[in-house]
């Protein structure tokens, strides 16, 4: 037995179904794209540009202690970690200070002599550039 339906309410009919899933879809994936977390943008990553000799995990690790670390975010202009809170330009000037001491793997030669850190607080993307600048470095 075939049910009797008009060409055109057929059409009505799938259009609103396509409109009602089209609607789910674009909420979901709205939602799954955000990365907003509710307390601020989360730290995502650092980018570590200029290095040649000093290792990038270990200017990264730097980096992390000083509280560019995932688990952190930035809300407004602070810089919130799981322990503390500080001024997200205090965080930025420690971390240029700490990147400096970054040594060459097995010896105690500290070859940064300037960093620049920015930090992207619409992404929580953390760039750091170093300087690395061998003349200046004294080997005892």
């Amino acid at each position: 037995m075939f049910i009797k339906i008009r060409r055109d309410t057929l059409i009505i009919l799938i259009l609103a179904f396509m409109l009602i899933l089209s609607g789910r879809v674009m909420s979901y994936v709205s939602y799954a794209s955000s990365n907003d977390t509710g307390q601020g943008v989360p730290i995502s990553g650092v980018i570590v540009k200029g290095n040649d000799i000093v290792p990038t995990e270990a200017i990264k690790g730097l980096v992390a202690n000083e509280g560019f670390r995932s688990g952190s975010y930035i809300q407004g202009d602070t810089l919130v970690t799981s322990k503390r809170k500080l001024p997200l330009e205090g965080a930025i000037s420690n971390t240029e200070e700490a990147v400096k001491y970054a040594t060459i793997p097995g010896t105690q030669i500290y070859p940064i002599t300037a960093c620049d850190v920015k930090v992207d607080k619409t992404t929580g993307i953390v760039t750091v550039n170093v300087v690395e600048d061998f003349s200046a470095v004294v080997v005892k």
